[in-house]
């Protein structure tokens, strides 16, 4: 973080709520931030606040679904 640049990779399942808060906190300081999500998620929302890249995976939503 001492550069201002954050690459942010949040796991599907993962506590991406919580550190959703944090991050946006980051990006108001000045931080350039990446978060770099899944094409297929849950509740993975975005903002304004920092930049998202998706990447492709190979499963789909009901997928996930069924393996949770």
């Amino acid at each position: 973080s001492d550069g201002g640049k954050l690459l942010v990779v949040p796991m599907v399942g993962s506590h991406w709520l919580s550190m959703q808060e944090v991050v946006e906190k980051l990006s108001e300081r000045g931080h350039e931030v990446v978060v770099l999500v899944p094409e297929v998620s849950w509740q993975m929302e975005t903002t304004q606040a920092y930049k998202v890249v998706t990447h492709p995976v190979r499963q789909t939503l009901e997928e996930l679904d069924n393996a949770f």
